[in-house]
C-alpha cells in the first residue's frame, strides 16, 4: 500500500508534528508532503521519510514568510501529484486537506482543528494583526472559507483530537468525526533530570512556583496567570515566547519571570519541581496540561475546550469556568488550600491514557474498514 501525508509545514516541532510523527511511526514508507520544510528538523525527526514540497517553497522568502502566501495554498494542493497512492493522510489545521487523490484512495483527515484564522477566532487572530493583514483578511477570508468548506467533501473519513474539535467540524463542515486523542511523550516527562544539568538560575524561577508554558499569543490568554500571578505576588515561571511577550513583561509585577524558550531537559525539569500548571487559555486539546500530568504535576486549567477531556477537576488539577483574572486567583487559592489531596502518582497514570501506544492504537481502530 503506498501511503501519502499530507502536513501543512514542517517548521518547528509543536503538537501537529509530533502527530505526523506518530503518523509515520505507522506508516514507514510514506512519502509526506508539505508547503515547506526545516531541513534540520527534517533531518533530526523525519530522516527516514521522502519529503516532496509545493509551489509554495519555490517563491521568495518562503521559509520565513510561508504564511504570508496562504491564499495561495488552495492552489499548490490541488497541483500535488497523487497518483498511485492508495492511502492519503491529510494532517489538518492550516490547509491541507484540499489534495485532489485518486478516486480509488482512501482519504483520511486528521484535523487538528479547523482554520481558527477563518472561523471561531478569526477577529481575535485580526485584532492582534498588523495593518496590512487587517485590510486584507476580508478580502481573502471569504473565498477560502468556500474552498475550507468545499474541500471537505473530499475527505473519505474526519479523525480528531478532541470532541470540541468535532463539534466544530460538525458546526462548519457538516462532516462527523471519529475522536482520537493526540499522542503524548508521557514516558519521557517521568523520567527524573539531573538538577545538575539544569542551571541554578532555571532552578530558582521554576521550583515550587506556578509555570505557564507554551507560545504566548492572545488566545491563549498568558494575560490572565501574569495578573493572577501579580496581584497575588505568586511566583511565576513563564515559558515561551509570542507576539505577547513585549505586552507581558510590561504588565509582569517581581513575582514574574520570563524564562524564554528552553531545553527538553529544562522543560521537563520545571514540570517536575513546579508547583502547577497554569492553563487559562481554551485550546482544541492541549498538549501541555498531559505532558506536566505526566510528570505528576497538577494543572489548573480553563474548563473550556479539550481541557474537560483531559483534566479531572478535583483529582489531576482544577479547572475553572470564567475566563477572568478573578476566576483563576480564586482557582488558585481553592488549590492553595488542597494541595494535600492531589496525588502525584494517580495524576501521572492519568497521563498514561494519552501515551503514544494508545494514539497508534486508536488511530488503527478508527480507520479500520
Amino acid at each position: 500500500m503506498r501511503v501519502a501525508i499530507i502536513h501543512y509545514w514542517l517548521v518547528t516541532m509543536r503538537g501537529g508534528e509530533k502527530v505526523l510523527r506518530a503518523l509515520c511511526d505507522m506508516y514507514p514508507e510514506a512519502i509526506i508532503f508539505t508547503h515547506v520544510s526545516n531541513p534540520d528538523l527534517v533531518k533530526k525527526h523525519f530522516p527516514d521519510h521522502e519529503i516532496k514540497h509545493t509551489f509554495i517553497s519555490k517563491l521568495p522568502f518562503a521559509q520565513k514568510q510561508y504564511r504570508s502566501y496562504l491564499p495561495l495554498m488552495p492552489m499548490a494542493l490541488e497541483e500535488l501529484d497523487l497518483n498511485g497512492f492508495d492511502l492519503v493522510i491529510s494532517s489538518e489545521s492550516g490547509p491541507t486537506k484540499g489534495v485532489v487523490a485518486d478516486p480509488g484512495a482512501r482519504h483520511i483527515c486528521y484535523c487538528h482543528s479547523p482554520m481558527r484564522y477563518l472561523w471561531d477566532q478569526r477577529h481575535l487572530y485580526r485584532r492582534e494583526a498588523s495593518m496590512p493583514v487587517k485590510i486584507l483578511a476580508p478580502l481573502i477570508s471569504h473565498p477560502l472559507r468556500v474552498w475550507d468548506v468545499t474541500s471537505a467533501a473530499r475527505v473519505d473519513q474526519f479523525i480528531t483530537n478532541s470532541a470540541f474539535v468535532a463539534g466544530r467540524i460538525k458546526k462548519y463542515y457538516r462532516r462527523d468525526s471519529t475522536v482520537v486523542h493526540p499522542p503524548v511523550d508521557t514516558s519521557g516527562f517521568a523520567e527524573k533530570v539531573d538538577s545538575g544539568l539544569i542551571s541554578s538560575a532555571f532552578r530558582a524561577a521554576v521550583d515550587d512556583a506556578y509555570i505557564l508554558a507554551g507560545q504566548l499569543t492572545a488566545y491563549k490568554r498568558p494575560d490572565l496567570a501574569v495578573d493572577a500571578a501579580t496581584k497575588l505576588n505568586r511566583r511565576l515561571a513563564v515559558i515561551g515566547e509570542g507576539e505577547a511577550s513585549k505586552a507581558l513583561k510590561k504588565r509582569a509585577g517581581p513575582s514574574v519571570h520570563f524564562c524564554g524558550r528552553v531545553s527538553d531537559a529544562e522543560m521537563r525539569y520545571a514540570f517536575q519541581n513546579c508547583k502547577a500548571l497554569l492553563f487559562p487559555g481554551e485550546e482544541d486539546f492541549g498538549i501541555i496540561p498531559i505532558e506536566a500530568m505526566a510528570a505528576g504535576t497538577p494543572v489548573l486549567a480553563l474548563g473550556r475546550g479539550g481541557a474537560l477531556e483531559t483534566i479531572q477537576d478535583g483529582v489531576t488539577g482544577c479547572l475553572f469556568t470564567d475566563p477572568s483574572m478573578e476566576a483563576l486567583i480564586e482557582t488558585i487559592e481553592t488549590f492553595e488550600a488542597n494541595t494535600s489531596t492531589f496525588c502525584p502518582n494517580k495524576i501521572a497514570k492519568h497521563a498514561q491514557g494519552f501515551s503514544l501506544d494508545v494514539f497508534k492504537s486508536n488511530f488503527s481502530s478508527a480507520i479500520s474498514p
